[in-house]
């Protein structure tokens, strides 16, 4: 060690949640193994961890270095920073109108097909402007902060005109550079045909693939792109076309699949080797059969099925069983998910998803650090990654999804630096 000195030593920790073990996706039983530690310590220095472990050996590995500052974690429970890798984060307006008409047994393409929905929200957000987008974004930012959340995928989707999509992707890429959370940036201009081409869906699809694309790559805005392929949006032949296209820019993939209906969307994530599919609470065995053979990641999104009133929801333990990847998301977005909060999304893993306490925090972060293309910097506490830390108000991990529908954060440690302290911001 060249620099005689540690930055910030978090000491009496008592259940250390480390993630350490495997470098890639958990699968199977491997999502149980969450590499705990009792009486734990974390060593940090410019950001990154310099040692973890035993609170007794990482003291030792320290002791001929000078230790800056020290932070007592009061025996409460610590894990890697949260990763949200399925986000809607930059749009404008909400849709608040649209619960009486859910509660009327209006569905949810049904509210799509009379101009609601998505369609509602690209109009706001066409009309809002760069720091109107900006200032909202921020907002729900610092919520997820608040929630434990230290990296999040944002995608773009609801603008469905060159400008306005290059807008939301501007917006993404400023609160990266100003706000203490990663954004991972996906580009989402097939988010849904917008009205004016409603009649022509392949002149859109065109005008995805040769304008938006390409212009989206030369500004380096985003570095994945992603598809929603369900009926009465874009097919899978309309899917293939325009992540074939993406796939030849260099952009990583990703795809909406199989969230109403059995479309083949997963099958199509398997085919093309999408780094992710998202929703599949319609996949067919032979669609998550494909997912697995090409080692792509299920992000599913309790809170979504939670807040359409489905009966089913994806099926986790099947995916698990599988040998299926799994990590979970908010979906956080103004239509069927409007929640910041991946402590929520703990809860509804376990009750409406079937997965274990240790199944879900695997999921919400290793696995959810694969499923953006980050599993080698976040994602688990191992010596060289990013030093993003959860304090929290438990002494264990079954606390959090049990005693739910409160913020157990206590403090967030970004980069190294404490970003929430006492569940108050202090970046």
């Amino acid at each position: 060690m060249e620099k005689k000195t540690i930055d910030l030593l978090v000491h009496n920790i008592g259940s250390l949640v480390t993630m350490q073990g495997k470098s890639a996706a958990r699968t199977g039983s491997e999502m149980s193994n969450i590499g705990a530690i009792e009486q734990g310590a974390v060593a940090l220095r410019d950001g990154k961890i310099v040692a973890v472990g035993r609170e007794e050996a990482v003291l030792d590995e320290i002791k001929e270095l000078t230790v800056t500052a020290k932070l007592d974690a009061e025996g409460k429970l610590v894990t890697p920073g949260l990763v949200d890798p399925h986000t809607h984060l930059v749009h404008g307006g909400s849709r608040e109108h649209e619960l009486d008409l859910k509660l009327k047994g209006v569905s949810y393409l049904e509210i799509l097909e009379q101009g609601g929905g998505i369609l509602s929200t690209v109009k706001a957000t066409r009309e809002a402007s760069e720091e109107q987008l900006y200032t909202k974004a921020k907002s729900s930012l610092d919520t997820m902060l608040l929630y434990g959340a230290t990296t999040v995928e944002a995608k773009s989707g609801y603008g469905l005109t060159l400008e306005d999509e290059l807008k939301q992707l501007r917006v993404t890429k400023e609160l990266n550079q100003h706000h203490p959370v990663d954004l991972v940036s996906t580009f989402m201009g097939a988010h849904a045909v917008p009205s004016e081409y409603k009649e022509h869906p392949m002149v859109y699809v065109d005008l995805v693939i040769e304008d938006m694309l390409p212009e989206v790559k030369r500004q380096g805005l985003a570095e994945y792109c992603d598809v929603f392929c369900e009926h009465g949006v874009f097919t899978v032949e309309q899917s293939r076309k325009i992540l074939n296209a993406a796939k030849e820019l260099g952009f990583g993939i990703k795809i909406h699949a199989d969230e109403i209906e059995p479309m083949g969307g997963a099958q199509l994530a398997g085919e093309l080797g999408c780094v992710s599919a998202e929703h599949l609470l319609a996949a067919t065995d032979e669609g998550l059969s494909a997912m697995q053979q090409a080692g792509v990641v299920a992000v599913c999104l309790p809170a979504t099925s939670f807040n359409l009133r489905l009966k089913d929801h994806a099926r986790a333990r099947t995916m698990i069983e599988m040998g299926v990847p799994v990590a979970l998301s908010t979906d956080y977005n103004p239509g069927s998910s409007p929640t910041e909060s991946l402590q929520l999304v703990m809860t509804l893993g376990c009750l409406n998803l079937g997965m274990t306490p240790e199944e879900v925090l695997t999921a919400l972060t290793i696995n959810a650090a694969h499923a953006i293309g980050k599993s080698e910097t976040i994602g688990s506490l191992e010596i060289g990654k990013q030093a993003d830390l959860v304090i929290y108000n438990a002494s264990n991990l079954a606390y959090l999804p049990y005693h739910f529908g409160i913020n157990h954060v206590n403090t967030v440690i970004k980069n190294g630096q404490v970003v929430v302290e006492n569940g108050t911001l202090v970046y």
